[in-house]
């Protein structure tokens, strides 16, 4: 799910005195914390806008008392950018990516007079976690096993999944020193490409920072489980090697056992 947010000068500044001389524009520098086209006063209000926003939505599905923090990020079509986690069940959850949309993007689609916000939810994330679904294939099944679980008139009411396969799943482990500025995202997103249906789900197991080298390490545990019969070994094998394969390939890591 994906929101954008676009305002005039006057709806940025609505509640700001009439006398107040306050822009959306400058000629500035860019740097970490804004555009160089924004005033400062332009992106503290888009900031506080968007943040409060979002931590209201978190806080709405999670509970009012949840644990919330923010980090620094990079998006292509935002700057300054920044993920959403919040703590459940005693592991920090990212929950969504957003950011101040670059001007140039409003300029080029005709509404340069004004500035905005995006942001975007992995709506499966969520129901993964609220639910205690551990396999996002589920999500596109029809089978009715599945979808009676959640057939209630109440929202808040309970549900815990319950797994529609009984046939045994395969676990491999994968390990790799990684480059700088490797992002877990986008390995995530290789094995869910190379595996496709058969990836159930994938666990990081460990970071590892070598105390000479200073490289680091990754281990991530991937669970491999076909929905309609038995898996073999071999199979997960195979699609575990070509993971690691293309992970080399893309990604620049250097797997440790090959």
């Amino acid at each position: 799910m994906e929101g954008v947010r676009l305002f005039t000068k006057e709806q940025l500044f609505s509640k700001q005195s009439p006398g107040d001389s306050l822009g959306l524009f400058e000629d500035g520098v860019r740097d970490e914390s804004k555009q160089e086209c924004h005033t400062l006063e332009a992106d503290m209000m888009l900031q506080h806008g968007l943040k409060t926003c979002l931590e209201n939505l978190a806080r709405h599905l999670f509970g009012p008392e949840t644990e919330l923090r923010w980090t620094s990020t990079y998006f292509p079509f935002t700057h300054p950018s920044w993920e959403l986690e919040v703590k459940f069940q005693g592991d920090w959850l990212e929950l969504l990516g957003c950011g101040i949309v670059e001007q140039q993007i409003l300029h080029n689609a005709g509404v340069e007079h004004k500035v905005g916000w995006a942001f975007g939810v992995g709506l499966e994330r969520i129901a993964m976690k609220l639910y205690s679904i551990p396999d996002i294939r589920v999500f596109w099944s029809t089978d009715p096993a599945f979808l009676a679980q959640f057939q209630h008139n109440d929202p808040y009411v309970p549900v815990c999944f319950k797994a529609l396969s009984n046939h045994p799943p395969c676990l491999a482990d994968v390990s790799f020193w990684v480059p700088e500025g490797f992002q877990e995202m986008d390995f995530l997103d290789l094995v869910r490409t190379v595996g496709g249906d058969l990836v159930e789900r994938v666990q990081k197991l460990d970071v590892f920072i070598h105390p000479r080298t200073h490289r680091t390490s990754y281990c991530f545990r991937i669970v491999y489980r076909h929905m309609a019969r038995v898996m073999s070994q071999e199979e997960a094998n195979a699609i575990h090697k070509d993971i690691g394969h293309h992970a080399e390939q893309n990604l620049g890591v250097e797997l440790r056992i090959k």
